[in-house]
């Protein structure tokens, strides 16, 4: 019972034992794929693992057949007899990919980050060609609000390649805290990573907390993260917000705003601010800039410069977006939005990456050349498809997991209005049934977002995270896993892999 559930796996008689004298080999570009192995088995198994001699067979035997038409980029074929291990992909990607499969195959004990006593490492005769539905299996995960240290970010990485998810959407700055370095503007982390406060319950709450909140990363981190996160095959892709979004770096640099003189704070409520980036030539100079320190950091061919929740009320009252408006012959300020996004796009494409955004209504109003985040609902998705955008699905009603997974009295604050249990996130089609042909191709996958307004512990971001991340990844990676048949079933054997991974699925203090 392995999830995500394997394209196609079939169970033979007996088990193989992976024994302290078992070698391997990984040859090639096979090779980093086989230091993966090695590396995750060894806190609990203690096997070596060497390389085999010349000449004799391996226990082992990881490979790549770039001819293989079958495989694609992600897939993988796994065998197991009882005499040894075989795995073989076209791409790096797929050795990867079967690695994680393997370390299911094996006693959960295998998972522990220490050694584990007295424990056969059997791996169950097995047989599967396994190739994912989506190439975007993603989770973004929200350290603006509750900023996250680095170790955090590293076992989610850990835990996103162990379920074959394969992005980790950053989401780096917001009204509340901004966490990327930027030697150009270094007060966007001196000023703009510390919020005085942060509000006790949900937005429109009128209770705070009495303790300042803040961090940020150093360019050294972001760039271990990103190696780390690449030698398990997993893309970091961050997020830059603008031009909603945007007061903590209005509180750093007031200038970039829509009221000269004024003076902003680091925004200590939830929900969304009304204060905006303006639209003056030294903004767009601005985002420039700090997209340039980005690239440098993050080499994803994907750049998210957020996009959505932007009001418009400050461009309707100042003059400059007034008049910026008129020159571009615009109809009306509110216009702005989608010209400013047009502009930080063409400055991507220039550098050679795409940019992609939230789009939360079927009119969208982004350039087209933008890959699109629909979260509000599929409809908007398909609007998006059908307009020729590319589609990462993130449809709020199953991919929120900040939002409470049942009415339970017990259950921890979440945002309000919903409840996504786990069916729901189990239920999430990417491309539903109906839509045609032509918008279907246009679906990249899909991906869950872990907002941290109520996250201030990695405890919290687990509960909130398993098991639907689960449900999210069995999906995205093979749509025709049935919820009763293949997943359920599923889940109870996963159980003890999670909680060897120290993921204790209770409520947190």
């Amino acid at each position: 019972m392995i999830i995500p559930k394997p394209a196609r796996l079939l169970r033979g008689p007996g088990d193989f034992t992976l024994g302290p004298a078992g070698t391997l080999r990984a040859d090639g570009e096979a090779r980093a794929a086989g230091d993966l192995l090695r590396t995750l088995l060894a806190p609990a198994t203690g096997l070596p693992l060497p390389p085999a001699p010349a000449g004799e067979e391996a226990a082992v035997e990881l490979s790549l057949d770039p001819a293989d038409p079958d495989l694609g980029e992600e897939g993988y074929h796994l065998r197991v007899t009882p005499f040894g291990v075989r795995l073989r992909a076209a791409r790096p990607a797929g050795l990867r990919h079967g690695v994680q499969t393997l370390r299911q195959l094996l006693p959960p004990e295998a998972l522990l980050d220490r050694p584990a006593q007295d424990v056969p490492w059997r791996i169950p005769v097995v047989e599967t060609t396994d190739v994912p539905r989506y190439p975007w299996r993603g989770v973004m995960v929200d350290v603006a609000r509750h900023f996250q240290p680095l170790p955090f970010l590293l076992r989610t990485v850990d835990l996103l390649a162990f379920h074959k998810l394969n992005v980790l959407h950053l989401h780096l700055t917001d009204d509340q805290g901004w966490r990327m370095p930027s030697s150009a503007y270094p007060l966007l982390t001196e000023i703009g990573s510390v919020r005085a406060r942060s509000m006790l319950g949900q937005a429109g709450s009128t209770r705070y907390d009495d303790r300042p909140h803040g961090g940020s990363y150093t360019v050294a981190e972001l760039r271990r993260l990103v190696r780390y996160a690449a030698e398990r095959g997993v893309t970091v892709v961050p997020e830059i917000e603008m031009p909603g979004h945007a007061r903590a770096a209005l509180a750093a640099y007031p200038h970039l705003g829509n009221v000269p003189g004024r003076r902003l704070d680091v925004w200590t409520d939830w929900g969304v601010c009304e204060n905006v980036l303006g639209v003056h030539d030294e903004v767009l100079e601005f985002c420039r800039t700090v997209l340039g320190e980005v690239l440098d950091v993050f080499p994803s061919p994907y750049i998210h410069i957020g996009g959505d929740e932007c009001p418009t009320a400050e461009w309707e009252r100042s003059p400059d977006a007034r008049r910026r408006a008129a020159e571009l012959g615009l109809a009306a300020p509110k216009e702005l939005h989608g010209w400013f996004l047009g502009r930080i796009g063409e400055f991507l494409i220039e550098r050679g990456r795409r940019p992609l955004c939230w789009a939360e209504d079927s009119s969208c109003g982004v350039p087209p050349e933008f890959t699109v985040m629909p979260w509000r609902d599929g409809d908007h998705g398909l609007a998006a498809a059908r307009r020729g955008h590319d589609v990462v699905m993130a449809p709020h009603r199953s991919t929120y997991l900040d939002y409470p997974q049942s009415d339970a009295p017990t259950e921890p604050l979440g945002q309000a209005g919903e409840i996504v249990d786990l069916r729901a996130v189990h239920d999430n089609e990417p491309a539903p049934a109906h839509w045609e042909p032509a918008a279907t191709a246009r679906v990249l996958g899909t991906q869950a977002q872990l907002w941290s307004e109520f996250i201030t512990t990695a405890e919290q971001a687990d509960y909130l995270a398993f098991p639907r991340l689960c449900a999210l990844a069995d999906r995205a990676w093979n749509p025709s896993s049935d919820w009763t048949t293949d997943f359920l079933p599923a889940l109870r054997d996963h159980g003890p892999r999670l909680h060897a991974l120290g993921i204790n699925r209770t409520t947190p203090r």
